[in-house]
C-alpha cells in the first residue's frame, strides 16, 4: 500500500488527465471525474463510470446530469507500492473508465491494455 494526501492524488489525477489525447479530449463532453475514498458497496473498486455511453445515446440526448468517471483513492492506494505504481494506476483506471464513456466493452478495454 502506498498512501498519499488528497492533494497529491488530485495532482496524479491531474497528471493523467493530461496525458488524455487531445482528440479523445474533443470528444468528450458533458462529464466529470471526481475523487472520492472508496466505493461504499464494493470497496475494492478501482473507478467507477456512471452515464450514458456514447454509443448508446440518441439524437436527443440532452437536459441530462453529467456523467460521471469516478476514481477511488484507497482502493488505488491498496494495488501501489511507490509513487510511480499509484500513478500508473490512476492513468489505467482512469483511461479504462473513459474508455466505458466511449462504449468500450471491459473485455476490449483489457485487450487494449488498459484493464
Amino acid at each position: 500500500m502506498y498512501r498519499v494526501s488528497d492533494e497529491e492524488f488530485d495532482s496524479l489525477v491531474n497528471d493523467a488527465l493530461d496525458t488524455v489525447p487531445a482528440h479523445v479530449v474533443e470528444r468528450m463532453g458533458n462529464v466529470v471525474v471526481l475523487v472520492r475514498p472508496y466505493h461504499e458497496e464494493e470497496p475494492s473498486t478501482l473507478g467507477l463510470y456512471e452515464g450514458v455511453p456514447l454509443t448508446e445515446r440518441t439524437f436527443d440526448h440532452t437536459g441530462y446530469l453529467p456523467d460521471a468517471i469516478f476514481l477511488y483513492k484507497e482502493a488505488l492506494e491498496q494495488l501501489a507500492t511507490t509513487y510511480e505504481e499509484l500513478a500508473h494506476e490512476v492513468r489505467v483506471t482512469l483511461f479504462h473508465e473513459i474508455g466505458h464513456y466511449f462504449g468500450i466493452e471491459e473485455d476490449r478495454l483489457h485487450e487494449l491494455g488498459w484493464g
